[in-house]
């Protein structure tokens, strides 16, 4: 499955993408952020070839950098 596709196994939950992809009232796509960690502190994120990292702060902050 390419990283495109939703329902790409999240290997530390064996739970698809897709099961962690929930749509808001208003319509809009809702992505709980640890399960994009898959239990981790940190998951890399790429948009158009350019490489991000999401982490978890200690404190239950987001940060994304490049």
């Amino acid at each position: 499955m390419s990283c495109h596709d939703n329902r790409s196994m999240s290997s530390a939950t064996g739970a698809t993408v897709a099961d962690t992809v929930h749509k808001s009232p208003s319509g809009e796509r809702v992505h709980d952020a640890r399960a994009l960690t898959a239990g981790a502190q940190t998951a890399r994120i790429i948009l158009d070839g350019q490489s991000y990292t999401l982490r978890i702060t200690r404190a239950g902050k987001l940060i994304l950098t490049k």
